[in-house]
């Protein structure tokens, strides 16, 4: 056996994203060099890794055993390289974070300091929807959690990141009125919601509720970058969170409605479970965001408090 550390890093993430093309873009690779990697990586084995059936990878039984040796080799080099820093007096660790969809414009902005600040430290952010973001900070696997509604069913503590606001949403051909009837509007309008689960769809929902609107519903998108393109192709409106939908707003693709009773407002919180005890890397991570959070809002979302 003769494989590398990149044929096994490769080969993990095929595995993982089940792609050759979503493990080139994940690894910033052109998808020729993914291929000929695993086809090298494979050569060095008399049992098939993987199976392809049309353009579908599968990955047969041997390999998924493979996946688990790899991701094992990968863990080890990992804590090899945080105990050299460690020794060396840096900050080393891993940071896990499970955020909600629309969390990606925000969350970024409150951790790029820290990393930058730390090469000792692995930064794990995985993206997802509102359930799966509590059901992962539930089961004690992530280090803190980014939210705009807070679970009902955990003890938790929290920090008050950012104000979260949502507007109804269409593109430039809808007229523009003065601010008309909530219940009207949104009883006339077809709209496009987030799938079950999602914290917007959530919030959407509790609003029409509580204002005992029925509304038309013209279909249902899992995530905001799908909800965007179906409205900038006229396709229906929305009641989508401001953060995500800034360029559209400043180039002209999307408009706000002016809607009495908007915008919806809550708070973007980070969570974590109460009484968790932090590795030394989150307790540091905790001390930074309360010294510098004031200063990351004011620097990155200035433009936010204009609408």
């Amino acid at each position: 056996m003769n494989y590398t550390i990149n044929q096994l890093r490769i080969f993990l993430k095929i595995t993982q994203t089940k792609s050759i093309t979503k493990a080139s873009e994940e690894l910033h690779l052109t998808q020729p060099a993914v291929s000929i990697q695993l086809k090298n990586f494979q050569e060095q084995f008399k049992i098939p890794l993987t199976e392809t059936i049309g353009r579908q990878i599968f990955i047969t039984d041997f390999g998924k055993e493979i996946a688990a040796a790899t991701e094992n080799i990968l863990n080890q080099l990992n804590e090899i390289n945080f105990k050299t820093l460690e020794h060396q007096g840096k900050l080393t660790g891993r940071l896990k974070f499970s955020v909600v969809s629309t969390g990606k414009y925000i969350m970024p902005y409150f951790i790029s300091d820290f990393i930058n600040d730390h090469e000792g430290i692995e930064l794990v952010m995985d993206v997802t929807n509102k359930n799966k973001v509590i059901e992962s900070l539930e089961n004690n696997e992530v280090d803190f959690s980014l939210v705009s509604v807070l679970p009902d069913n955990l003890l938790i503590e929290k920090i008050e990141l950012l104000q979260n606001k949502l507007f109804v949403i269409s593109n430039k051909k809808h007229e523009l009125k003065k601010k008309v009837n909530t219940k009207n509007i949104l009883e006339t309008l077809p709209i496009i919601y987030r799938e079950k689960g999602s914290g917007t769809r959530n919030t959407m929902e509790k609003f029409l509720i509580q204002n005992k609107i029925v509304v038309r519903k013209k279909m249902e998108l899992t995530s905001n970058e799908a909800v965007k393109q179906a409205l900038i192709a006229g396709l229906g409106c929305s009641i989508m969170p401001l953060i995500g939908i800034k360029n559209e707003l400043q180039n002209g693709d999307l408009q706000i409605i002016p809607t009495k009773g908007f915008p919806i407002e809550s708070v973007w919180y980070l969570i974590w479970l109460k009484g968790k005890k932090h590795s030394p890397v989150a307790s540091s991570y905790l001390s930074f965001l309360e010294r510098e959070k004031l200063a990351i809002v004011k620097n990155n979302f200035d433009w936010y408090e204009k609408y």
